[in-house]
């Protein structure tokens, strides 16, 4: 294992809940609507565009490309407002641990997250010196489930995706490195994720040796 693909929400630090927070807010100002709690999953792991897409989709209603681009903007300026007293603290359990590991180990680290506010967050975290690289979402031709950032992120590091593990908390995800032909690790529910190679429960109990052992069995 040379190298490891981050996704960010929900692995690095739970940001996740600030999108729909966000998306929230947006459509009860424009359509005065609620989001129910099921639809998040549908936003997980995605570009801002399809997030935005499948909301719309969900709720039967059509803008024109114009008020769909300010849609979009207007909810990246409320999700950068709640990141504002985002902090290391806000880093999920275990994630400085197996950094560390990792850094020890001298494998590469490669951001391969679909938020374009990937280097802010990473910032705002004290992590940006951490990261070998990150992959520009706006540079890939399509977002999860393809794998196009993944294979972005795994070229960013000089490494193919064979020498590498993707971490992921969204089945967008899983599905996008199982594509790209790296290790998939999941983080998170046993039924969602059921086709990561390796899966934890929490980023709590990730593992450098197991990882580790587990891509090197695989491969």
């Amino acid at each position: 294992m040379k190298g490891v693909l981050f996704d960010l929400d929900g692995v690095i630090a739970d940001t996740s809940v600030y999108h729909f927070q966000a998306w929230r807010k947006l459509i009860k100002d424009h359509f005065n609507r609620e989001l129910p709690d099921e639809l998040e999953v549908q936003t997980k792991g995605v570009s801002r565009a399809d997030s935005l897409t499948a909301i719309l989709n969900y709720l039967d209603i059509k803008v024109t490309d114009s008020e769909f681009n300010k849609m979009t903007e207007e909810k990246n300026d409320v999700f950068r407002e709640l990141l504002a007293s985002l902090t290391p603290a806000n880093i999920l359990p275990g994630i400085s641990e197996l950094i560390s590991e990792l850094k020890a180990h001298n494998v590469k680290l490669s951001l391969a997250s679909a938020s374009l506010n990937g280097p802010y967050i990473l910032e705002k975290l004290e992590l940006i010196n951490t990261f070998d690289a990150i992959a520009d979402p706006s540079k890939v031709a399509a977002g999860k489930p393809a794998p196009d950032i993944f294979i972005a992120a795994a070229d960013a590091i000089n490494l193919s995706p064979k020498e590498c593990v993707g971490i992921e908390d969204s089945i967008a995800g899983i599905k996008a490195i199982n594509s790209s032909g790296a290790f998939s690790v999941g983080v998170g529910n046993e039924n969602e994720l059921s086709e990561a190679y390796l899966l934890y429960s929490d980023t709590s109990k990730l593992s450098y040796e197991q990882i580790n052992a587990a891509w090197k069995k695989h491969n």
